[in-house]
C-alpha cells in the first residue's frame, strides 16, 4: 500500500459519514497552524505547509481541484509568508508580529484582486469541468483562502473577516463533498476565527493609541 493510498484510506465513520486519514490528519495541523496564527508564532507557517501537503491527498479523493490548487497555493505562500514575519520580528523592537488593519486601499485592492480571481478560476472551472465537480464555490474558497492568508502574512486584521467569508461556503461544500472531518473543522475554525479576531483587534487598537507604526508594514513594503 502506498503512502497516498493510506492517506485516502478511511479511518472511521460517524453519523453515516465517511472519515478519511488525509482529511483529518491535514485539517488537524490546519486547525492548529490557525492557533498558532491567532498567538502570532512564527511556527503557524510550518504547520499551514505541512497541512497543505496533507490536503493534496483529500482534495484529489473528493476530484475537487480547486481544492488541490488551494492547498498548492497554501504551500507556496507559507513559505512567504514565514518569510516576511520573520523579517516583521527582526525589525519589531520587542521581537513581536505587529498587526494592523488594512488601509482603504489596500482593503479595495484585495477586494478587487478576489473578486477577479473568483471570476477567473470559476470561469476555467466551468470551461473545463474535469477540474470541479462545483466549479464556483470551489473557486470561491480557493481565491478567498489565498486572499486570506496574504492578509495573515501583511498582519492585517482583515485575515480574520476573510476566513470568516471562506467558512460560510467552505462547511457546506466540504460536507457534500464527502470530506467530513474538514467540514467539521470548518466549523471549529469558525469560533477560533472569532477569538482570534478579537485578538488582534485590540492589539492593532493598542499599538493606534501608542502612536506606534506597526514593524510589518515598513517591512512588507519594502
Amino acid at each position: 500500500m502506498t503512502a497516498l493510498n493510506w492517506l485516502n484510506g478511511e479511518a472511521f465513520t460517524v453519523f453515516g459519514q465517511h472519515v478519511i486519514w488525509s482529511d483529518m490528519i491535514g485539517n488537524t495541523v490546519g486547525l492548529a497552524a490557525l492557533a498558532l496564527g491567532w498567538r502570532r508564532s512564527l511556527w503557524t507557517w510550518p504547520a499551514q505547509l505541512a497541512s497543505g501537503v496533507i490536503l493534496v491527498a483529500a482534495y484529489l479523493s473528493a476530484h475537487l481541484s480547486g481544492g488541490v490548487g488551494k492547498q498548492l497555493l497554501v504551500i507556496g505562500v507559507a513559505v512567504w509568508g514565514w518569510r516576511q514575519w520573520r523579517r516583521g520580528r527582526q525589525d519589531a523592537q520587542d521581537g513581536s508580529i505587529a498587526v494592523r488593519f488594512a488601509s482603504w486601499r489596500e482593503r479595495a485592492a484585495l477586494i478587487a484582486g478576489t473578486a477577479a480571481g473568483t471570476l477567473a478560476v470559476g470561469g476555467l472551472f466551468s470551461a473545463v469541468p474535469g477540474l470541479s465537480w462545483n466549479p464556483w464555490p470551489d473557486a470561491y474558497i480557493f481565491v478567498g483562502t489565498l486572499t486570506a492568508m496574504v492578509c495573515q502574512a501583511r498582519g492585517f486584521v482583515e485575515f480574520w473577516f476573510a476566513w470568516l467569508l471562506v467558512d460560510v461556503v467552505g462547511v457546506p461544500l466540504a460536507f457534500s463533498s464527502g470530506l467530513a472531518f474538514s467540514g467539521l473543522v470548518y466549523v471549529v475554525y469558525f469560533a477560533l476565527v472569532l477569538w482570534g479576531m478579537r485578538d488582534w483587534w485590540l492589539r492593532s487598537r493598542v499599538r493606534t493609541g501608542e502612536g506606534t507604526q506597526p514593524a510589518l508594514e515598513g517591512a512588507l513594503s519594502s
